[in-house]
C-alpha cells in the first residue's frame, strides 16, 4: 500500500506594493501657522483619506483625538446626491468630515473613507474661512485625483 505525499504549499512571493500612499501638507487660507496635513490612498473602486491639521503651538507628544470617520458613496439614483455612514464618530470633527466625504464621493463619482480629526470650531475660524479652508482641501484632494487618473489611463495603454 504507497501512501501519498501530501501537496506541496505554494510558497509565498514578496511583492511591492501596488498602492502608494500620498501624503500632503499645504498651510490652510485665513487660518493663521495652521497645516493641513492629508494622507490620500487611492484603490482601485474606492479611496481613503485621512485629514489633520497642526500648529506651532502643537507638541510633538501631545495626543490628539482620532476624529470622525465616515463611509460615503454616490447614489446611483440621483447623481447630484450622496450617501454618508458614520463608522466612528467624534462630536467636534462629524460634520466637517461628512461633508468632505460627501464632496469627494460626488466628485470622484466612486465610494471614500475619510477620517478627519479637524474641529474648525476649536481654530477660532468663521464660516466663511471655514468654508475657504474645505475648498482648499478638497481642492488639493481632487487635483490628485485627477492626476492618478491620468496616470492610471496612461498605465492603461
Amino acid at each position: 500500500m504507497a501512501t501519498e505525499a501530501p501537496p506541496a504549499v505554494p510558497s509565498a512571493e514578496l511583492a511591492t506594493p501596488a498602492v502608494r500612499p500620498q501624503e500632503l501638507s499645504f498651510s490652510l487660507p485665513r487660518a493663521l501657522h495652521t497645516t493641513a496635513h492629508v494622507h490620500l490612498t487611492f484603490l482601485g473602486n474606492c479611496a481613503t483619506i485621512f485629514l489633520a491639521t497642526s500648529s506651532p503651538g502643537d507638541s510633538g507628544g501631545s495626543i490628539k483625538p482620532m476624529g470622525s470617520f465616515v463611509y460615503a458613496m454616490p447614489d446611483r439614483t440621483s447623481p447630484k446626491s450622496t450617501i454618508s455612514t458614520t463608522l466612528y464618530t467624534s462630536p467636534s470633527s462629524i460634520e466637517y468630515t461628512t461633508r468632505i466625504s460627501k464632496i469627494l464621493a460626488r466628485r470622484f463619482s466612486m465610494p471614500v473613507y475619510v477620517g478627519c480629526s479637524i474641529d474648525p470650531h476649536s481654530m477660532g475660524l468663521e464660516v466663511a474661512e471655514e468654508i475657504e479652508g474645505l475648498t482648499k482641501i478638497v481642492d488639493v484632494i481632487t487635483e490628485k485625483w485627477e492626476e492618478h487618473k491620468q496616470e492610471k489611463a496612461g498605465n492603461a495603454k
